[in-house]
């Protein structure tokens, strides 16, 4: 048998999956990461538990498959993207708590770089829009705020990188320091026209050239794990940001196929071939992952807070006791009664950009129950990933493509039957959900396969997808509408 072996180090976990060659789950473990609230906006993890709980989560996967590592073909990473580690290369020691992804702390940053009219340059560098959410302006942060960082850095004694770098340093030793198209695309630093960091804006930023990890392609040798972590020493083969993983997990390798990771957040990403793709409709341009050193690009939108509003339910109201109860909430009225709820917690993403909204409920009667702000809570995701959809669509047919025919889904949050069907009523077009949902890993075990020859080809991979439920609309084209226009009307009273 041959083995792949995913490391999936996400927002609010670090998981391992070990993959048999057929794509089907061997065996896998999941440890929760504690998430770091310092103050209103703020969002960290401390980078010593990323790096505990991956490599525990991965030696108890190898366990539970009855495998040894020397078993194990390669290793594929994939992890959450924008969240900015900077360490010591000397001692290996992170120089502060990682800055996530959701954190807006560098807003006051984003202001200055639209003041001084680098927005167009950046986007069309990049394809991404100035926002606290990219790595670059938390990097700045950690420069100008950590006591001593910014000297150290220009001595050439730091080190920055995106999780997955981090992970590759402690993996190989501290042997190897870089990272992959897909996750440097993320960074606002990137060009990814030429696939190289951007002089210019190092400098915008004031950031050293030093401290980028070496780039290359998601498919790739990136070294090998020391023998002392696993017991034996295995090629790192593959590396993709979560959502650009799982785009390539679900086989979405041509333009116009398009994926919706259901995870702490929902991201939607379109594959749009070797075309730079610029937004009109508030959506980002990113770098596909690479099998090759072409370049490859995926229009995308990001909803900040997806299946976090779960956790909301859980852990803020109290609503319910454990995760997996909000369906059966939900499913005990027969809708929202009027109910919406904007989980606009840390702002609103795309298509909107509004990084001052607030969340809101709306639609309260003295006849609404907890059930029904259960409901609107889980439809408040399918609201969100259908307004990012007709976004991309619009952007789709204005550069003169076709319409979407379906949406692949993926993420934990997939699984509920009842944010499914919604999501198909909303849109209007089948919602297909695949046999394997962990799909972001399988996209890095698929990309380390690759590397490895344990596939020829991606055309082999497109082979192994299969679907396990197609969800099909049910809801008059009318009623959809005027539920997304009420859902408008709630979003704009958002921003006080």
């Amino acid at each position: 048998m041959t083995y792949l072996l995913a490391l999936d180090q996400g927002t609010s976990s670090s998981r391992s999956i070990v993959f048999d060659a057929e794509g089907h789950t061997v065996a896998q473990s999941q440890q929760e990461l504690p998430q770091i609230y310092p103050q209103p906006g703020w969002v960290e993890h401390d980078p010593q538990e990323i790096w505990r709980t991956q490599l525990s989560t991965a030696r108890d996967a190898l366990a539970k498959a009855g495998i040894q590592a020397s078993q194990v073909r390669a290793i594929g990473i994939t992890n959450q993207r924008e969240t900015t580690v900077v360490w010591n290369r000397a001692t290996g020691l992170p120089i502060h708590h990682a800055i996530v992804w959701q954190d807006r702390r560098a807003e006051p940053t984003c202001i200055a770089l639209r003041e001084r009219g680098l927005a167009g340059t950046i986007q069309a560098k990049t394809g991404l829009l100035v926002d606290a959410y990219f790595s670059g302006t938390k990097l700045k942060w950690l420069l100008d705020h950590v006591p001593g960082a910014r000297q150290q850095a220009e001595n050439g004694e730091l080190a920055f990188g995106t999780v997955d770098s981090w992970l590759i340093w402690r993996l190989t030793g501290g042997a190897v320091h870089a990272t992959d198209v897909s996750n440097a695309s993320r960074t606002m630093l990137f060009n990814v026209h030429t696939n190289q960091w951007d002089a210019e804006l190092l400098q915008a930023l004031d950031i050293p050239a030093n401290m980028m990890p070496v780039v290359k392609p998601s498919s790739a040798l990136y070294g090998e794990v020391t023998p002392d972590l696993l017991g034996h020493s295995i090629p790192i083969g593959g590396v993709a940001g979560d959502q650009q993983s799982a785009l390539f997990g679900q086989a979405c390798f041509k333009a116009g196929m398009v994926k919706n990771t259901y995870g702490t957040g929902c991201f939607m990403l379109m594959h749009t071939g070797n075309q730079f793709q610029t937004s009109h409709n508030g959506l980002i341009t990113t770098s596909a992952a690479q099998a090759t050193a072409q370049t490859e690009f995926a229009m995308e939108g990001s909803v900040f807070v997806g299946g976090a509003v779960v956790q909301w339910l859980r852990d803020g109201l109290h609503a319910i006791q454990g995760s997996g109860e909000v369906q059966a909430l939900a499913q005990s009225v027969p809708d929202s009664g009027g109910v919406i709820v904007v989980p606009a917690f840390t702002g609103l993403g795309a298509p909107y950009w509004k990084p001052d909204a607030r969340g809101t409920i709306t639609g309260l009667t003295r006849g609404s129950t907890v059930a029904h702000i259960a409901r609107a809570a889980l439809e408040s995701i399918a609201y969100q990933s259908a307004a990012l959809l007709q976004a991309m669509s619009r952007d789709a047919v204005e550069a003169g493509g076709a319409t979407v025919a379906e949406l692949r889904v993926d993420g934990g949050a997939c699984i509920n039957d009842l944010l499914m069907q919604f999501q198909a009523d909303l849109l209007g077009i089948p919602v297909v959900r695949p046999a394997v949902t962990e799909t972001t890993a399988l996209g890095a075990a698929y990309l380390a396969g690759l590397t490895t020859g344990v596939y020829k080809s991606t055309d082999e991979l497109s082979d192994l997808w299969r679907s396990e439920r197609r969800f099909l609309p049910t809801l008059d084209t009318q009623r959809a509408k005027e539920l997304m226009e009420r859902w408008e009307h709630a979003v704009r009273q958002t921003v006080l």
